[in-house]
């Protein structure tokens, strides 16, 4: 798993690309660096899921607990670019639901 982030003082918001796999072995460390984004600034999290090949239950997890810590200031994260078969564990799951996902004309 490979993190990169860029906050935008335009429109208040991170810029989170995910790449590689992310599981429970390494979900751990999503989960801290989101906690460190978080606390360093409020604003909204947009992840682009381009290259992210792979996503379990950990990690669905841990941007659930995310959800939970930007929704108590009003944020909100906004997950982009979700391969088919990926987008598909968020559909089974509800997590469709719960997230805003832009979907991939």
């Amino acid at each position: 798993m490979d993190i990169h982030q860029v906050w935008s003082d335009k429109n208040n918001t991170w810029h989170i690309s995910l790449s590689g796999e992310i599981d429970i072995y390494n979900a751990p460390d999503l989960k801290n660096n989101l906690s460190k984004l978080i606390e360093e600034k409020k604003g909204d999290i947009l992840i682009d899921c381009a290259d992210l090949k792979y996503i379990d239950s950990t990690g669905l997890g841990v941007l659930i607990s995310a959800l939970r810590r930007v929704k108590e200031y009003n944020g909100t994260i906004i997950i982009k670019n979700l391969k088919p078969y990926i987008y598909k564990i968020f559909t089974i799951t509800g997590l469709d639901k719960v997230f805003t996902i832009e979907v991939q004309e």
